[in-house]
């Protein structure tokens, strides 16, 4: 598998293959796309979505990785274009990571304050 850079999104090798081995060892059907997204988390920015999801809603943006199917709604996809998904496996943990140059972090000011 290559990095998909043609999409407003990037998805390294390593995060497409985790999500494949993820719908494999969970036996989640092909038709099933995998939603990326954010919500809102107060005053430290967002928080960032996966999941796979069948309901599509027609406003949803289709964009395809080698072969995987993504929707992203509007709002999601305005604030993620530029980013990067990155799976890490290392001795502190396993897991999704987004490198996304538009999240600024928090704002208020608390040094307690993660995201």
């Amino acid at each position: 598998m290559n990095e998909t850079t043609n999409n407003p999104i990037t998805i390294t090798p390593e995060a497409l293959q985790e999500i494949q081995r993820i719908r494999t060892e969970q036996n989640i059907p092909q038709e099933l796309g995998l939603r990326i997204g954010i919500k809102s988390s107060g005053c430290c920015g967002v928080s960032y979505m996966l999941g796979f999801d069948n309901n599509r809603p027609e406003i949803d943006n289709i964009l395809n990785y080698d072969g995987l199917t993504v929707y992203v709604d509007h709002q999601s996809l305005e604030f993620l274009t530029g980013s990067t998904l990155r799976y890490i496996d290392g001795p502190e943990g396993s897991g999704f990571y987004f490198e996304n140059p538009n999240d600024e972090g928090c704002n208020c000011g608390d040094d307690g304050c993660t995201h």
